[in-house]
């Protein structure tokens, strides 16, 4: 019954911790997790054509940028943000049907106003796209509100 139970608690684990979610602060500069071998991520980070989107770059008062960034972030259906500081954001996204977490990502540089960002399911192999798909919508409202370039 041990043997059971540790592998029912390891199952949760790994079920609920995200993979590569946060920076990498052990490498200079910090940058966020790399994307797994899936189609399921989608990082500006990324170096393979399957993965890359391009990074984003803020302008204007980069504060209020960042803030405002923020704030559109907080408004994607059924998103909550779980970290958020002066230049890290996470937030995990539910899936409108089976609540599947996907972990969206997003690390201003302020010396550069480059803003990196990184959406990745953290269940299966293929999302469908959705990803991506939530980063380039992302970029469209971002640029809206003249929040970026």
């Amino acid at each position: 019954m041990g043997i059971l139970r540790l592998a029912l608690a390891l199952i949760v684990l790994e079920i609920a911790s995200p993979k590569g979610a946060g920076p990498e602060t052990d490498q200079s500069p910090v940058r966020l997790g790399d994307c797994p071998h899936k189609p399921n991520c989608v990082s500006s980070e990324a170096a393979d054509p399957g993965h890359n989107v391009a990074p984003l770059q803020m302008q204007g008062d980069p504060s209020a940028a960042w803030e405002g960034i923020a704030d559109i972030v907080s408004r994607l259906p059924r998103a909550t943000i779980v970290a958020y500081t002066d230049h890290y954001l996470h937030a995990e996204v539910k899936s409108r049907l089976f609540r599947f977490v996907d972990d969206l990502e997003l690390l201003w540089d302020p010396a550069t106003g480059r803003v990196a960002i990184r959406s990745a399911s953290r269940l299966g192999y293929s999302d469908l796209g959705v990803n991506r798909r939530r980063v380039a919508d992302l970029r469209r409202e971002f640029k809206q509100a003249d929040l970026i370039d």
